[in-house]
């Protein structure tokens, strides 16, 4: 049976009347009606879990509810009792038996969103439940089966993930039977116009603003902005402007007054770092974290060498307080000696950090990254460049766990 895609686009809630998008809204049609595992793909906040629901919408499940599991949400820690549910007692808490996502999503569809930030080892479970429908709960012993259909998303590139040792290659393929790529709005952007629309009324609507509509020439403004948060951003920059101008028709000096700083400035790759560089978000993070241990050691040393009443000792080319004429200069620490390499590893010379050891500088380091990244262990020990069974190893010989705590 043929689908209206028009009748589709108003059902799902999907909006734009661009070439692309009624690509996308064939795909879904293609797909919903037929039981197999779909692939979302598309840039963060590009509308995925609103495909999701389209799909979920069309096919032979719709009688029952999709169940939404954001797996870069979950702490790696219960991520597998939270999907597959656990036996009273099978851990400190678990109080009483429950059931998990696959386990409630019977019978109907769950979207696995952010799927590339899934473990490695709950991978494995994941193709097992997939292929099979067979799982287990965490603590128990007994197989147990659901029947599920599956629809994951991710805004990373699984292939890159997959060569680099981060993704299993044939959960990969298994979920990619079919592949539903959303563009991202500034390649579509005659779609703009009916998004400003649907945002408008809907938030005038609930909040009682007065709305007399967007001139022409403002729709045209923004049509020059990249929309690097797509479709997220775009409908908070609709809501900021309504009652930033509230009752007034929005003009483009209105959207100018918004956008243009934005415009003019380029926006850095690595926005979670304090200054753009030129290098990844997990190199970075760790030359920022060393130079900091650095800085803090540079400044440790030259206040115990001044405070020092002996005129002989030294510590860092400093000395202590002496006549004028015998003051010496710091030498400061080559910046080659802070660079860290492709692997992660720092190439720091022991001479070069005074009395502080390798030992405590990698103590240390692990400390502030886990702090950096509230604890998360799998995201720790990608940005330290080493294994998961590694860091675990580091923090039981560092004796650290009771030291870190989440924030």
């Amino acid at each position: 049976m043929e689908i209206d895609l028009h009748r589709l686009q108003k059902q799902s809630g999907i909006i734009g009347t661009s070439e692309k998008i009624f690509e996308v809204l064939g795909m879904i049609a293609q797909v919903a009606p037929v039981d197999i595992s779909v692939l979302v793909t598309g840039e963060s906040g590009c509308g995925k879990e609103v495909v999701a629901r389209g799909i979920h919408k069309h096919s032979k499940r719709s009688f029952t509810p999709m169940v939404t599991v954001n797996c870069g949400a979950i702490p790696e820690g219960i991520i597998e009792s939270e999907l597959f549910g656990h036996k009273k007692g099978s851990f400190t808490g678990a109080s009483e038996d429950r059931k998990g996502y696959f386990e409630q999503a019977n019978k109907a569809t769950i979207f696995l969103d952010e799927i590339g930030e899934a473990p490695l080892e709950t991978q494995v479970k994941l193709l097992r439940v997939l292929e099979t429908g067979e799982y287990m709960r965490v603590g128990e012993s007994k197989v147990r089966y659901t029947d599920v259909r599956v629809i994951a998303a991710t805004n990373k590139n699984l292939s890159e993930l997959v060569k680099k040792e981060l993704f299993r290659q044939d959960l990969y393929y298994r979920l990619k039977t079919v592949n539903i790529h959303i563009p991202s709005l500034r390649d579509r952007v005659e779609d703009i116009n009916p998004f400003v629309e649907r945002f408008a009324l809907e938030f005038t609507r609930s909040n009682e603003i007065l709305y007399r509509g967007f001139m022409p020439d403002a729709i045209r403004k923004m049509k020059q902005y990249d929309w690097p948060g797509n479709v997220r951003e775009l409908k908070n920059f609709v809501e900021k402007v309504m009652v930033l101008e509230k009752g007034e028709r929005i003009t483009e000096e209105m959207v100018s007054r918004e956008l243009d700083d934005v415009i003019a400035e380029p926006i850095p790759d690595n926005l979670k770092l304090p200054i753009p560089v030129d290098k990844s978000t997990e190199q970075a993070e760790i030359d920022i974290i060393l130079r900091q241990l650095f800085s803090l050691k540079q400044d440790t040393e030259m206040i115990r060498a001044i405070l020092s009443v002996d005129k002989d000792s030294s510590l860092f080319g400093v000395s202590p307080i002496l006549p004028k004429d015998n003051l010496k200069i710091i030498n400061p620490v080559n910046e080659k000696n802070l660079e860290v390499t492709e692997d992660g590893q720092p190439l720091i010379r022991d001479d070069a950090i005074g009395e502080i050891r390798m030992k405590d500088l990698e103590k240390e380091a692990i400390i502030r990254t886990l702090r950096f990244f509230n604890n998360n262990r799998r995201k720790t020990a990608r940005s330290l460049g080493v294994s998961e069974r590694t860091l675990y190893r580091k923090i039981e010989d560092y004796n650290l766990e009771p030291k870190i705590k989440r924030n």
